[in-house]
């Protein structure tokens, strides 16, 4: 699929068993038992487990990565024992036995909420950290749950002959950013080359 994934977290199966993939996202949990150390890597399709063992030097690196961060995992598929079979996830069948991982984005700074949680935490701190307050599943889903609506609704319009076309709007934020000026780009013909863009359909 590119460079970072040949796979998404969410779609490995028991057809992919044996297969050599690579994939990507953030580490969500690492539990080391010494000697073996598992790591559960998710992106926005799903989440898959992935395992080292026998390693020491790479065993040693992936356990000290810390959560959150995003890395790109190569190695190969193998099907789970039955004991450790995970029936929560799409992929609980399989896992990943790690023979490369490369760190793409490492966290640097504790948390200031866990994702999972982010939901209870005051809002305003949510906002402020809003690239990791929607990792959180529920704001994730929600955003392509718009996605989705957004784009049947399109496809709907354009089918009984809607026309979707682009209106240059200026806006101008007031210095204490208490509010937003929209200015009409037809009254500035000049200005429409630096103005975004909104969609409407007529």
């Amino acid at each position: 699929m590119s460079m970072y994934r040949t796979h998404t977290c969410g779609d490995i199966r028991l057809s992919d068993v044996d297969k050599k993939i690579t994939v990507s996202g953030w580490i969500q949990t690492i539990r080391d038992f010494g000697g073996v150390v598992f790591v559960d890597i998710r992106d926005q399709y799903g989440i898959t487990q992935a395992v080292i063992s026998g390693n020491d030097e790479l065993v040693d690196f992936v356990s000290h990565i810390p959560i959150e961060s995003t890395v790109t995992i190569t190695g190969n598929v193998r099907k789970r024992d039955a004991d450790t079979y995970n029936p929560n996830i799409a992929t609980g069948e399989v896992e990943i036995f790690i023979e490369h991982i490369d760190i793409i984005g490492k966290r640097t700074k504790n948390l200031p909420f866990e994702v999972n949680s982010s939901i209870s935490v005051r809002e305003d701190l949510r906002l402020e950290y809003r690239f990791l307050d929607l990792r959180n599943d529920k704001l994730k889903n929600n955003i392509i749950l718009r996605a989705k609506v957004l784009q049947f609704l399109r496809e709907q319009m354009i089918e009984q002959g809607f026309l979707e076309v682009q209106t240059p709007i200026l806006t101008s934020s007031s210095p204490e950013g208490a509010r937003d000026y929209l200015v009409p780009s037809r009254l500035h013909a000049r200005q429409i080359l630096c103005s975004s863009t909104s969609s409407s359909a007529v």
